[in-house]
C-alpha cells in the first residue's frame, strides 16, 4: 500500500513540475564531455515506467543540424552521442543551449527539451600575429599610445575573460580600455623618452592570459624600431566614427568618411590611411579605405545574422622619416532588414490516415523557424486548404498537423496538404511545405443494387444452367472493402409460399442460383409456368470487409407460358364414365375414343345433338380452343360450333342419312405450332319417342355424351324400351316437369335487375357456351361476368390473362371445390322433341 502511495505521488510530482516548466525539460552538459555521459535521465523525467520508453519508442527528432546526444533505447536516458563543442556549436552566443524535440508514441507525444552545453576552457588567447613591428620617432613624447591589436579567446564569459601583462621595461607601459560597447582597446604607451643612440630597438614579449581555472595564455613579441625625428603625427578629426548600416546595402557603399590633419611641413605633411586592424579580424576584407581621401567603402555582403557589430582601426601615416601615424576608431552597426524566408520542416509524418479516423488525430510535426530577428523573425503559419485539416501551435517554433473534419475515403482519397509560413517583415517573406496525406479505407460503405426490385421474365421449358439476369451491386470501398459476393438469401414458391413453409413449399435455390463473383442468375431446371408462375426471392451482396457489410435487392422472376400442353377432352358431365383421349400437336392428332348420342329423325337444323368438351393446360391464347369437323367432310348432317364445341343438325335428318353418323372432331388451341385432340361421336338416328327416351336418360345421368355398344346392345336397348312403355311416360314428364322450371328460372334470371360486377381472381371457373365462344377451363384462374340487362343474343368470352398474382403473400382463402363444368344450351333454341 506504502509503495502505491509513493508511486501515485511521484506522478503527481512530475506533473506538477511538467506543468510548472511548460512543457520543457532542461539539462545542462559541458562541452567535450565523453561519448556516453549522461546528460539526464529522460524517461524518469517525463514520468515513464521502467520499460515503457523502449516499447513506446522514446526518441529524438533531428531539426537540420546533428544533436551530438541521443536516447538510450534501453534506459531512456539522455546521453552524449558525438563530440561536444561548444564554440562549434554557438559560437560567442551565450548561453548555447540545443533546442530538441523527443517523440512518444502510442499515444503520439511530443517533448521539448533543452540541454544548456556549458563552457570549459579550452581555448587558450591568440593574437593574429607571432610578431608585431612598431617604428616610434625617438622625438616622441612621453605619453605617447600606440594601438596594438588584442588577442582573441574563441571561449565565453570569464574564460573569455582576458588580462594582458608586458615584459619589463622603462620606457613603455600598458593601456587597456574598454568601451561601453564592451570593446576592449589595447595600447602601448610610451613612459619615458627614446634615445635611438643608446637603444634603437626594443623586443618586448605581451602576453594575454584568460580567466579560467587553469588559466591559459598567449603571446607575441613587440619589436619597436626607434627613428629619427619626424616629431608631429597627423590627427583624425574624431577618434570614433559610428556608422548605421543595413545588412541588405550594395556593394561599393559609402560607409564612412574620415579626416586627418598633419601640422608637419613637406614630405612630413603627407600622409595615407590605412586599416589596421578590425574585429572580427576574420571579416577584415569586407571593407576598404581609399588611401588619399579616406572614404571608407563596403566591398563584401553584410549579414546581421552573422555578425552585427563591426569595429575598425584607421591609421593616418605620414611620409616623413621616420613616418608618423595616428589612429581613430570607426564601429558598424548592421541593421537587420528581412533577407531571410521562414523555414518549414516535417520532423514527423503519420500517413496513411484511416478513414475512420477521430477529429483531432495528429497526422503530422512541423518546425518552422526565421533566421532574422524582431519582427522580420515572427512567424504565422496557416495549412491550405483549409479543411479536413489545420494547425496547433504546440511550442515556439513548432506545429502539430491535426485532424479538423472527419474523412471519406470515397470522395476523397488522398490529399495534397500545403503548409504555408510568412514572417512579419514589410514586405513579408514566405515560405511553403507541401505534405501528401493519403487516406486509407475501412468498410464503411454496404453494397447497394442499381434496383431495389429486379423484374425477370424467363419462358418455361428453358434450358437447365440459362442464364436469366445479371445482377450487380456497387460497392465504393476498396480492395477487399470493395469485393462483393452475391448469394440467394431467402424466397421460394409453392402452397406455403407466403410463410416460408408447407407441403408444396419449395425453396428458391432449388430454382435458381446465383454466381457468387459476376451476379449472374442461373437457372438450376427447366421452369414449368403449370406448376410455377411466379417466384420471387432475396438476393444478398456481402462485401470482404472486417465487420462484412451487406445489400439486399428482391427479384421478381416471372414465368411465361409457353405452348407446352396440348387440349384434354373432359369426361361427360356428371362424372359417368367414358372413354377420353388427348391428342398431340396439330401436326399428329391422335385418335380418340368413340362417344355416341341420339337424334331424332326429322329434328329441324340447329337442333344440339351433343356437346364436346376439353380443357388445356396452358394459359390465354394457348388455352383458347377452337372445334373443326373433319369427318364426314362437305355437306354432311352435323356441324360443330367453331369456339362452343357443340354438335348440332345443320339441317333436317332424313332417312337417308342411315341409322348411325360418326363424325371425328377436332380440338386444337390457338398457340403457336397448335396442339390438337381429337373425338369421335357416334349419333344414333332413332324415332322421336325413342329420341325422348335417350334425352330423358341423359337428363337423369346429368350428361349429353355416352359410349358407344354395339349393334346388339341398341337393339336390345329399344326391346327394353318398349316394354317398359310405363317409364317412358314416367321419363317424358320427368323432362317436361324439368324444361317448365328451366324456362321459369330463365326469365326470372333474364328480368330480374342486376348490377354489373367483373370480379376478380378467385377459385371460381365459369365455362359459358355459345356460337362464337368459349371459356376454357383453368384450375388455376378465372373470372366472372354477371350483366344486368338486355337479351342473350351472343355469349362474352373474357380469357385470363397471362400474368402472374402480385408480389406477396397470397390471400387465404377457404377451400373450394371447382364446380363441374356447365353444358348449357341456348335458351332460344327448340326443346328436343317428346
Amino acid at each position: 500500500m506504502a509503495v502505491c502511495v509513493r508511486a501515485v505521488v511521484r506522478v503527481l510530482v512530475l506533473q506538477a513540475a511538467w506543468a510548472l516548466g511548460g512543457g520543457q525539460v532542461r539539462y545542462s552538459v559541458p562541452e567535450e564531455a565523453k561519448g556516453g555521459t549522461v546528460v539526464g535521465r529522460l524517461a524518469q523525467d517525463l514520468g515513464l515506467e521502467a520499460g515503457e520508453a523502449e516499447a513506446r519508442r522514446l526518441r529524438l527528432v533531428a531539426q537540420g543540424r546533428r544533436a551530438s546526444v541521443e536516447v538510450s533505447g534501453a534506459s531512456g536516458a539522455l546521453v552524449v552521442s558525438s563530440r561536444l563543442d561548444r564554440e562549434e556549436l554557438c559560437g560567442k552566443s551565450a548561453p548555447c543551449a540545443l533546442r530538441l524535440e523527443v517523440l512518444l508514441e502510442r499515444p503520439l507525444r511530443v517533448f521539448h527539451v533543452e540541454v544548456e552545453v556549458t563552457d570549459i576552457n579550452d581555448n587558450a588567447p591568440l593574437f593574429p600575429a607571432a610578431l608585431v613591428n612598431l617604428s616610434l620617432s625617438e622625438n616622441s613624447p612621453p605619453g605617447s599610445r600606440f594601438p596594438l591589436e588584442g588577442a582573441s579567446d574563441a571561449d565565453i564569459g570569464a574564460n573569455a575573460q582576458l588580462s594582458y601583462t608586458l615584459s619589463p621595461s622603462e620606457h613603455f607601459a600598458l593601456d587597456l580600455q574598454r568601451s561601453e560597447e564592451h570593446l576592449e582597446s589595447l595600447f602601448l604607451v610610451l613612459t619615458k623618452g627614446l634615445d635611438r643612440e643608446s637603444l634603437a630597438e626594443h623586443r618586448l614579449l605581451l602576453t594575454a592570459s584568460d580567466g579560467g581555472r587553469p588559466s591559459l595564455t598567449g603571446t607575441v613579441e613587440l619589436v619597436v624600431s626607434v627613428l629619427d625625428a619626424n616629431d608631429n603625427a597627423p590627427q583624425f578629426n574624431q577618434s570614433v566614427y559610428k556608422v548605421r548600416l543595413p545588412e541588405n546595402s550594395a556593394e561599393g557603399t559609402l560607409v564612412a568618411h574620415v579626416g586627418a590633419t598633419d601640422p608637419d611641413e613637406g614630405i612630413n605633411h603627407e600622409f595615407s590611411f590605412s586599416i589596421v586592424s578590425s574585429v572580427p579580424a576574420a571579416k577584415r576584407d569586407v571593407f576598404s579605405i581609399d588611401p588619399q581621401t579616406g572614404e571608407i567603402r563596403l566591398r563584401g555582403p553584410l549579414d546581421f545574422e552573422e555578425v552585427r557589430l563591426y569595429e575598425l582601426q584607421i591609421a593616418a601615416r605620414d611620409k616623413g622619416v621616420p613616418p608618423l601615424s595616428g589612429h581613430c576608431k570607426v564601429v558598424v552597426e548592421v541593421l537587420d532588414v528581412n533577407d531571410n524566408a521562414p523555414e518549414v520542416w516535417v520532423t514527423s509524418l503519420s500517413v496513411p490516415v484511416a478513414e475512420d479516423a477521430s477529429v483531432g488525430t495528429v497526422v503530422a510535426l512541423l518546425s518552422v523557424s526565421d533566421r532574422d530577428s524582431g519582427a522580420n523573425g515572427r512567424v504565422r503559419c496557416a495549412v491550405w486548404p483549409p479543411s479536413p485539416f489545420g494547425l496547433v501551435a504546440t511550442f515556439a517554433g513548432s506545429y502539430s498537423l491535426v485532424l479538423r473534419e472527419a474523412l471519406d475515403r470515397e470522395r476523397v482519397s488522398e490529399y495534397e496538404v500545403e503548409v504555408r509560413a510568412e514572417d512579419g517583415g514589410a514586405p513579408p517573406l514566405r515560405a511553403s511545405r507541401g505534405l501528401r496525406v493519403p487516406v486509407s479505407d475501412v468498410n464503411d460503405n454496404a453494397p447497394a443494387f442499381a434496383q431495389a426490385v429486379y423484374t425477370v421474365l424467363a419462358r418455361e421449358n428453358n434450358a437447365a444452367g440459362a442464364e436469366l439476369a445479371r445482377l450487380w451491386a456497387r460497392d465504393p470501398d476498396e480492395s477487399g472493402n470493395g469485393r462483393v459476393s452475391y448469394s440467394v438469401a431467402e424466397g421460394g414458391a409453392g402452397a406455403g409460399s407466403g410463410s416460408g413453409s408447407g407441403p408444396g413449399w419449395r425453396p428458391a435455390s432449388s430454382y435458381v442460383s446465383v454466381d457468387a463473383e459476376s451476379g449472374r442468375l442461373w437457372a438450376l431446371q427447366p421452369l414449368d409456368y403449370e406448376e410455377l408462375q411466379v417466384l420471387q426471392f432475396e438476393v444478398r451482396a456481402v462485401d470482404a470487409g472486417e465487420p462484412p457489410l451487406c445489400g439486399n435487392a428482391t427479384v421478381q422472376l416471372f414465368v411465361v407460358d409457353e405452348n407446352d400442353n396440348a387440349p384434354a377432352l373432359l369426361p361427360p358431365a356428371g362424372g359417368g364414365p367414358g372413354p377420353w383421349a388427348a391428342g398431340e400437336a396439330s401436326s399428329s392428332s391422335s385418335s380418340a375414343g368413340s362417344l355416341w348420342a341420339w337424334a331424332a329423325w326429322g329434328a329441324p337444323a340447329g337442333q344440339v345433338v351433343a356437346k364436346i368438351r376439353a380443357v388445356d393446360a396452358d394459359s390465354g391464347y394457348n388455352a383458347w380452343l377452337r372445334y373443326e369437323l373433319w369427318e364426314p367432310r362437305g355437306k354432311g348432317p352435323f356441324r360443330v360450333g367453331l369456339y362452343s364445341g357443340e354438335v348440332s343438325t345443320a339441317r333436317a335428318l332424313e332417312e337417308a342419312d342411315g341409322p348411325r353418323q360418326r363424325l371425328l372432331i377436332v380440338v386444337r388451341d390457338h398457340g403457336e405450332p397448335s396442339r390438337s385432340a381429337t373425338a369421335t361421336l357416334s349419333v344414333s338416328l332413332v324415332e322421336g319417342a325413342e329420341a325422348a327416351l335417350a334425352a330423358a336418360g341423359a337428363v337423369s345421368a346429368g350428361a349429353g355424351l355416352r359410349p358407344a355398344a354395339g349393334a346388339e346392345g341398341g337393339a336390345a336397348a329399344a326391346a327394353a324400351a318398349s316394354a317398359t312403355n310405363v317409364w317412358l311416360v314416367v321419363a317424358i314428364c320427368a323432362v317436361s316437369s324439368l324444361f317448365l322450371l328451366a324456362v321459369v328460372l330463365y326469365g326470372a334470371s333474364r328480368w330480374a335487375p342486376r348490377a354489373a360486377v367483373l370480379a376478380g381472381p378467385g377459385p371460381a371457373t365459369l365455362v359459358c357456351a355459345s356460337e362464337v365462344g368459349s371459356w376454357s377451363y383453368s384450375q388455376r384462374q378465372s373470372r366472372s361476368l354477371c350483366v344486368a340487362d338486355g337479351a342473350g343474343k351472343s355469349d362474352l368470352m373474357v380469357f385470363s390473362p397471362n400474368c402472374p398474382p402480385p408480389p406477396g403473400p397470397a390471400p387465404k382463402e377457404p377451400p373450394q371445390e371447382p364446380p363441374a363444368l356447365l353444358d348449357t344450351v341456348s335458351a332460344t333454341r327448340p326443346p328436343l322433341a317428346p
